[in-house]
């Protein structure tokens, strides 16, 4: 691999991702306003998030049963997914090309990530 190849593999990536994650926000958001069409907003009293959108599996239990919110929280994690994604094609193709130091600076960056993402508050 080269970095040329590697380059348009990282971008074909990055774009697949985003376009995935808004076609997924958009069937949902468009799922959600069919199913509230006639409600009206209550701006009086704030109603936290129902616990099954709250966790990982609960948003993918959410999704799979193709609930609107269910749908529009998962295309969000689609979104995030994605330069978490590219960070780690981008250390496959430095390992392929033999390019340690970009492997490790990949790999620290994919760490710094994955521990911003997993101790978030």
């Amino acid at each position: 691999m080269n970095d040329r190849r590697l380059e348009l593999a990282m971008g074909n990536l990055l774009r697949a991702g985003v376009l995935l994650a808004a076609a997924v926000v958009t069937v949902g958001g468009a799922l959600y306003l069919a199913q509230h069409t006639h409600s009206s907003a209550d701006y009086h009293h704030f109603s936290p998030a129902a616990a099954a959108t709250t966790t990982v599996s609960g948003i993918l239990r959410s999704a799979r049963a193709f609930e609107s919110t269910g749908l529009i929280e998962f295309g969000l994690l689609l979104l995030i997914a994605t330069p978490v994604a590219r960070v780690i094609l981008a250390a496959l193709g430095f390992a392929l090309e033999r390019d340690w130091l970009y492997v490790v600076v990949s790999l620290f960056v994919l760490a710094v990530l994955m521990a911003s993402l997993l101790h978030a508050t």
